[in-house]
């Protein structure tokens, strides 16, 4: 299934900025970063609770905020992309 993560982390502090570092990083390990601060990721439904515990215990709930949007396995007919940043198929081949 394919599972956006979209966030906003509160980096007026050192803290924050270092909240929004590991998230950031966390969310890469599961899939890719199509936006600043979104995530596009190819799960199952064990590693998409696997990451959003992650997630939730990295941020910080008073100041700090988390999307998960679950778009299902038959994501291809719902996402369209228009400009900068063409996406790949993260089922596909990865090449190096």
């Amino acid at each position: 299934m394919l599972l956006l993560i979209t966030y906003d982390v509160n980096t007026e502090t050192d803290s924050g900025k270092r909240r929004l570092r590991k998230v950031a990083k966390v969310c890469m390990n599961y899939g890719q970063r199509v936006q600043h601060s979104v995530f596009e990721c190819v799960l199952d439904a064990a590693r998409a609770r696997e990451l959003k515990a992650k997630l939730e215990k990295l941020i910080d709930k008073e100041k700090d905020s988390l999307r998960f949007y679950n778009l299902g396995n038959n994501y291809k007919s719902k996402v369209e992309h228009i400009g900068a940043k063409p996406s790949f198929d993260m089922e596909g081949v990865l090449t190096l």
